[in-house]
């Protein structure tokens, strides 16, 4: 069944926290086809975390027709850009654009907020991650050209686990 496309893009909202943790167990689940239990079993942030984004007024979803979230986006500000924490879809809205909506929302805001550049860390070779953002402008950030906020990120990474996969950053602007 193909869901209804007619979603509104808006600031998330309190009501709107629980869905996204929802929402961001059922679209880690993929990482399970590709041997990557670790991301799919990741618990999602809490609702508090969600919420000092939220209340920071760094947090879009995608609303479907009922005003339920089914897509999200968190950002952070890191040496001076703006870094795209999260974008998640969920499954039933994947490969529909929301993510590039959410994405384009947020380049919006970040040339409105004198942050132009847009910066993000990701898996290097899942096709929905690195591969999909270079589609979308982004290009590789070498290693010997990363900031200390993006060097930061990347050793929490290491810490969680994640670089047993090939991990990027990448920026756009």
């Amino acid at each position: 069944m193909t869901p209804d496309l007619a979603v509104a893009l808006r600031p998330a909202r309190p009501e709107d926290l629980d869905s996204i943790r929802d929402l961001e167990r059922a679209a880690g689940r993929i990482f399970r086809e590709l041997g990557m239990d670790l991301v799919a079993d990741d618990e999602p942030p809490s609702v508090e975390r969600l919420a000092a984004y939220q209340d920071a007024g760094r947090m879009w979803i995608a609303a479907d027709g009922d005003d339920r979230p089914v897509a999200y986006c968190l950002v952070d500000l890191v040496d001076g850009a703006t870094h795209i924490e999260q974008v998640s879809v969920s499954p039933a809205y994947a490969r529909h654009g929301l993510g590039r909506r959410l994405i384009e929302l947020v380049a919006e805001w970040a040339r409105e907020s004198d942050r132009p550049v847009l910066t993000l860390r990701t898996f290097r070779d899942v096709p929905w991650n690195a591969p999909y953002y270079a589609r979308l402008g982004f290009t590789v950030v070498p290693d010997d050209h990363l900031t200390a906020g993006l060097r930061a990120l990347g050793a929490v990474e290491e810490r969680l686990g994640l670089t047993r996969w090939p991990r990027v950053a990448m920026r756009r602007g």
